[in-house]
């Protein structure tokens, strides 16, 4: 993985742990302040500590482990008094604890050598951000989706397309269906495949959107690499929602087939939802990518077929007319 994503993660983790002490050191100034008891506590406490490292590094025999025992019982005696004055005057009785965001490894990052989970959900967020950095791709959203460019019966079936893509946005979980969204150029696949993931990733879900060629070309040149890793591929496999465009504009061959076929069913296994905009039909998907492809989106995605005349076309046309 890349060099620059650790430093980010690590930075970020440096700063999580930095304020989380910085904002526990206030409050214990504002009760040494309001509970001078509270700091005669503490202050035992730190002397207790020393006297522990003292022990452990000179004493010798079997009575350091009743010394450590009889310093443990002080200890937990001292803190249960320091509760109960903090909840007499009104804090909670943590109120002292150091909050920080991920209490499993204290914003380390790690447990006990192994990576906490906080540290790959940072990882796959900034290596997430970095794939859809390459999609170079202006995020839509449904308001600027018109219906003025579609007549009679392609109206009506986008209109129902618009308001389904409104209400999957609107109500999106990782168990949410996969969609596949298919028909001629210039029809606003795109745009409504952006407006959903402005709408999810505003959710704070995460979302990778990429045409598929750039996918698969980062997924080739990671399987082929002397590092031969899967970070990428577990990624897009992984991912909150995947939004695969274009698929079919592809280069055609046998690695390429196998990773779409690769993605589509383990995200199926997984039940995590994926968008597919082609612009091929069913027959030009199973000739594409084979049966077992062809199967799983058609009976197993929800298909919206988009319907009308290239939109992009009558737009070229109106500012013609205009000038």
């Amino acid at each position: 993985m890349d060099n620059e994503i650790y430093e980010k993660v690590y930075a970020i983790l440096s700063q999580r742990r930095a304020k989380a002490i910085a904002e526990n050191d206030m409050r214990i100034k504002e009760i040494n302040s309001r509970i001078p008891e509270i700091k005669e506590i503490n202050d035992a406490l730190y002397n207790t500590g020393k006297e522990l490292i003292k022990i452990i590094t000179e004493a010798k025999g079997a009575d350091v482990t009743a010394k450590i025992e009889r310093i443990k019982q002080n200890n937990l005696g001292a803190q249960q008094v320091a509760a109960q004055l903090l909840t007499s005057h009104g804090y909670p009785a943590d109120y002292l604890d150091i909050r920080y965001t991920c209490p499993k490894c204290s914003d380390t990052g790690y447990i006990g050598g192994i990576n906490c989970s906080c540290l790959n959900s940072l990882l796959a967020r900034l290596n997430t951000l970095k794939l859809n950095e390459k999609a170079q791709l202006t995020l839509s959203n449904f308001n600027t989706f018109s219906l003025s460019y579609y007549q009679g019966a392609d109206y009506e079936a986008m209109e129902r397309i618009l308001n389904y893509a409104r209400n999957y946005a609107a109500n999106f979980s990782r168990e949410s269906d996969s969609i596949l969204i298919f028909g001629n150029t210039g029809l606003g696949k795109t745009h409504i495949s952006l407006a959903i993931a402005n709408e999810v990733l505003q959710k704070g879900f995460s979302v990778i959107y990429d045409s598929t060629m750039n996918i698969l070309r980062d997924i080739e040149k990671e399987h082929f690499s002397h590092e031969k890793s899967t970070e990428i591929l577990d990624l897009v496999c992984n991912t909150d929602l995947l939004i695969l465009d274009d698929l079919g504009t592809e280069f055609e061959s046998k690695f390429y087939n196998s990773a779409v076929y690769n993605v589509i069913n383990s995200r199926l296994i997984k039940g995590l939802p994926t968008i597919i905009n082609t612009n091929m039909d069913f027959a030009a998907l199973s000739t594409r990518y084979g049966g077992k492809v062809a199967s799983r989106i058609t009976t197993m995605y929800t298909c919206l077929e988009f319907k009308g005349d290239d939109v992009r076309l009558q737009k070229k046309y109106k500012r013609v007319q205009n000038k």
